[in-house]
């Protein structure tokens, strides 16, 4: 499971996509691969024009989609999260984010204190 559908990526940030073998895609089963890497998760929705200015958490994150389209940059890098993606971020990682289009988007916020 470690290397399935790893995104390379030159930041710190870890993308990683829904994979096959994890079965359709449900918030119950985002949640449990979520909350099997250690994080506490919750759910929200972010309509269109939401943003998120640059800031950074003391814990490390992870944001997962379900629905619509969050583009989330990190440094020089952006990152456009689709149904299925999560974006791992350590602690201290500067980063900004906001909805892209007009679907609502579904999202799980995972942190791991």
């Amino acid at each position: 499971m470690e290397s399935r559908n790893r995104i390379p990526s030159m930041a710190v940030a870890r993308l990683e996509r829904w994979a096959p073998s994890d079965g359709p895609l449900t918030e119950k089963r985002m949640m449990g691969l979520m909350e099997s890497d250690g994080y506490e998760v919750a759910s929200y929705a972010y309509r269109q024009g939401t943003t998120f200015p640059p800031h950074e958490h003391a814990q490390d994150k992870c944001d997962g989609v379900l629905q619509g389209m969050l583009r989330v940059t990190v440094g020089d890098e952006t990152f456009d999260l689709s149904p299925g993606d999560r974006l791992y971020l350590p602690a201290g990682t500067r980063h900004s984010a906001q909805v892209v289009g007009a679907v609502t988007v579904l999202s799980l916020d995972g942190t791991r204190w």
